[in-house]
């Protein structure tokens, strides 16, 4: 065997540079931190030939002492931590101290700074084959200078890793739109050969931050997106999310940043996820800008050489905090949330119902405003007992169903429901008695159809999604609002109507259990065993009764009611294994959610329904007051609008 040595500070810098120097990307990461750190509010950065032949960053900030420009050349050096209790609390981007020394090991780098107070700035040079600094005067603003020249040019193993000139420099541009957005009271600057490609100023304002964001992720991020702004304890979660319906086919629009630092957490991205699972379609994903604050002492930034990946000390707490807020918050977008500034109509609606104060109008505009106000508090019901409903959807829903040839299907209360998904009869009627009584007709008084000829005068008096109008093709609602034409899929829209219904009633009054004759035994590991007894109280509120009999055995002697038919064991085991890697669970609501939305799809109205104008425009204000409207049970949209403006262009008026 050859001899224990000691690795030369070369060759250790080098070494060390695997894990910090990636790529360009990674080096331009490294000096903006930096940069930050030191207090700048500009930093200008310049590239060529997509990083590979020079980064250079300038900023603006404290510099640094000509005392100490060689020792920030050295590795383990640094002004940001001092002692180990320092590291319980890290309120830096950087504090390792090793990136100038790993940088300066692969390429040609030229440190230049200069502080207050300072006769002149100091200039320190170091190549990757000498690392002894040479000092040397030189004219320099209060701030700091990093120049990276041919990177990896003594490695020529690593440069032939690196990818084409357009590749490294997306990366590093991902890089400088991270940080922007990380920081918008810093101003950036970024040159590509000699090429502004962005250049943002400090932005101080709501509104100057829309911009930045609409100006890094794209307009249509921005009129897509829902600014929120959640605080619990010492929690905070700010920025904004994307809206369901404008959804990517990758991941590519998701920023999460914690205490300023951009991270990629596998705790964050699923309680993300289950946020958005009840109104995204299928194998899209969603768009946010999010920051979550928090107190340092509750976050460990030290679990990775790049610092990309962080670790809660109270993992659990964080997850609920975020999932709660963004599923309240994507729950509370209405239809005037949608609707550009300026058009925002207080339409007074709520799930009470409650009468809201009589704008001021006049003539035929006043008693119009009055009936549809009246006409509001009506609730959009295929089972409607009146004749006039039930005309108006063509015969009894029973005999439509069967006509169309949708087999296995089982006739309740007028609607038709899927037998699929494990669903006992017995169960569903259980379950549905509390939907049932959010059913009944509100009033057995008729509602004279309003014409177009009597809309109201103002726009003031417009609900979002405007007055119905006709009906197209038995599909589609067209109705006018006080931007244009708004058009409804009317089957989704009452599909999200009717899941949004059973699932308060279901949840509202609390889910019906079923024991089981013969109990399940389950095999299971010693730390499962352990996490059911943690979680008694979870599954005891969704409706199961776990017993430990055992060191690694559970029994389950209860189940929810309309789970019977479904395969108990395998949702038991998948619960657990989520209980035992996040601390949290939506598994079992995920099973009851999706028998829920299977019978609130097939027991909504359909295709070829006519409808009358009274009851297009009950569905209508039903939009307006259901939570997640925008989308159905599946994730597509319920409705858009065609403002006046574009209308005028596909008829090229004005032109």
């Amino acid at each position: 065997m050859k001899p224990i040595h000691l690795l030369s500070p070369r060759l250790a810098n080098q070494i060390a540079a695997g894990e910090v120097v990636e790529r360009p990307a990674s080096v331009v990461k490294e000096l903006l931190e930096n940069s930050l750190d030191a207090g700048a509010d500009r930093i200008d950065v310049d590239v060529e030939q997509g990083g590979v032949k020079l980064i250079r960053t300038r900023d603006n900030g404290h510099g640094i002492p000509k005392q100490d420009l060689p020792l920030a050349l050295s590795r383990h050096a640094t002004s940001k931590i001092s002692e180990l209790e320092d590291l319980e609390a890290v309120g830096t981007l950087g504090f390792r101290g090793e990136a100038l020394a790993s940088i300066s090991s692969v390429s040609r780098l030229t440190l230049t700074a200069a502080v207050e107070g300072q006769e002149s700035g100091w200039q320190a040079r170091v190549e990757g084959r000498d690392m002894t600094a040479e000092l040397a005067p030189a004219a320099h603003p209060i701030g700091t200078t990093v120049e990276i020249r041919d990177l990896f040019f003594n490695t020529p193993a690593r440069r032939k890793f690196l990818r084409t000139e357009k590749t490294e420099f997306s990366h590093l541009e991902e890089v400088v739109k991270r940080l922007s957005l990380s920081r918008f009271d810093v101003g950036f600057t970024l040159r590509h050969n000699q090429r502004v490609v962005h250049q943002l100023r400090p932005a101080r304002t709501d509104a100057e931050r829309d911009r930045r964001v609409a100006s890094l992720c794209g307009p249509k991020f921005i009129d897509n997106a829902v600014r929120i702004e959640m605080e619990v304890a010492d929690l905070k979660l700010r920025g904004w999310v994307g809206l369901p319906t404008f959804s990517r086919a990758q991941a590519d629009l998701q920023y999460f940043f914690v205490n300023g630092r951009v991270v990629r957490d596998r705790l964050v991205a699923h309680a993300i996820r289950q946020a958005y699972q009840d109104v995204l379609y299928h194998g899209r994903h969603p768009a946010f800008v999010l920051f979550l604050d928090l107190d340092p002492i509750q976050v460990d930034v030290n679990v990775h050489p790049t610092k990309h990946e962080v670790r809660f000390r109270d993992g659990r707490t964080v997850h609920d905090f975020l999932f709660r807020s963004l599923h309240r918050a994507l729950a509370d977008i209405r239809p005037e949330d949608q609707l550009p500034p300026g058009k925002q109509i207080d339409t007074g609606a709520s799930s009470s119902g409650d009468n809201q104060s009589q704008p001021a109008t006049g003539g035929a505009a006043q008693a119009m405003v009055e009936g549809l106000k009246e006409q509001s508090r009506l609730t959009f019901q295929p089972q409607q007992s009146s004749t006039e409903y039930r005309t108006g959807y063509g015969g009894n829903a029973g005999s439509e169903s069967a006509a169309s040839g949708e087999a296995g299907s089982r006739d309740f209360g007028g609607r038709s429901f899927s037998s699929g998904n494990g669903i006992s009869g017995t169960a569903v009627k259980s379950e549905m008695a509390a939907y049932q009584a959010l059913h009944q007709p509100a009033a057995t008084n008729t509602v004279a159809e309003p014409s177009v000829s009597t809309l109201p005068e103002t726009d003031d008096d417009v609900p979002p999604l405007g007055f119905a109008l006709a009906q197209l093709k038995g599909i589609y609602i067209l109705a006018e609002n006080s931007e244009g034409l708004v058009l409804v899929d009317m089957h989704a829209a009452h599909e999200r109507i009717t899941y949004e219904h059973m699932k308060n009633a279901v949840y509202g009054e609390g889910l019906k259990a079923q024991p089981l004759l013969v109990p399940l035994s389950m095999a299971v590991s010693s730390r499962e065993a352990d996490c059911a007894d943690e979680h008694q109280d979870t599954f005891s509120k969704l409706g199961f009764r776990i017993e430990r009999m055992g060191p690694e055995t559970l029994v389950v002697r209860q189940i929810p009611a309309l789970l019977s038919r479904g395969n108990n064991e395998q949702l038991v085991r998948d619960v657990l294994a989520d209980l035992v890697m996040h601390g949290t669970s939506d598994r079992i609501r995920e099973h009851l959610n999706e028998i829920l939305a299977t019978m609130a799809c097939h027991g909504s109205v359909r295709a070829n329904r006519r409808l009358s104008v009274e009851e297009m425009n009950a569905l209508l204000r039903d939009m307006e007051r259901t939570e997640r409207s925008g989308q159905c049970n599946h994730g597509r949209p319920t409705w858009t609008r065609l403002s006046l403006d574009q209308l005028d262009k596909l008829f090229m008026r004005g032109q």
